[in-house]
């Protein structure tokens, strides 16, 4: 049956269930290499079936801290590279519950803001612990291979703007003089 009126319902938490917010940060780190782009993703082991969980790099913002800055440290942190933020690229926002003995399960509504990051340098050997693994990828394989849709709708944006980009590089770009 239609309701009366069509306007927003004001969703409320579940009794006994608080809700917290939260920000993060990320970034997609990319690579041209013999005219092809590359990109990075961070996967951490599923902990009951022990696959890997293919994602974008994120984390928390530290006081003070500017999303794209968050971004730039959450990569290096979780990738070892240094990668220099050149334009937002989405935000993707997901429930999840933290589970804590003491508070119990509590819902939390995230937004991450991503950024699209060209690769400046580093290593991943230079990389914390957070992560199992890391590996560059092809756009196309990135795409397939991330594991949450929200990312892979990212990825998907992000291979549209730099597969238009790569059409165009600093080194192809007209030289001489105009008159």
């Amino acid at each position: 049956m239609a309701r009366r009126v069509d306007r927003a319902r004001k969703l409320s938490p579940r009794r006994g269930r608080p809700v917290a917010g939260e920000f993060s940060a990320g970034g997609l780190v990319y690579r041209r290499r013999a005219g092809e782009c590359r990109v990075v993703l961070a996967a951490r082991r599923h902990p009951e079936s022990g696959t890997l969980v293919w994602m974008l790099p994120k984390g928390h913002l530290e006081p003070g801290e500017t999303p794209a800055e968050a971004a730039r440290r959450e990569v290096r942190e979780e990738t070892g590279l240094d990668a220099e933020v050149e334009r937002p690229l989405g935000d993707v926002t997901y429930w999840y519950v933290r589970r804590n003995a003491r508070e119990g399960p509590r819902r939390v509504l995230k937004r991450v803001r991503f950024f699209v990051m060209r690769h400046r340098g580093g290593r991943f050997r230079d990389r914390d612990d957070e992560m199992d693994a890391v590996r560059w990828f092809s756009l196309a394989t990135a795409e397939t291979r991330a594991t949450r849709l929200n990312e892979r709708r990212l990825l998907r944006r992000a291979r549209r703007l730099l597969e238009g980009d790569g059409r165009r590089t600093d080194r192809s770009a007209p030289r001489g003089r105009t008159s």
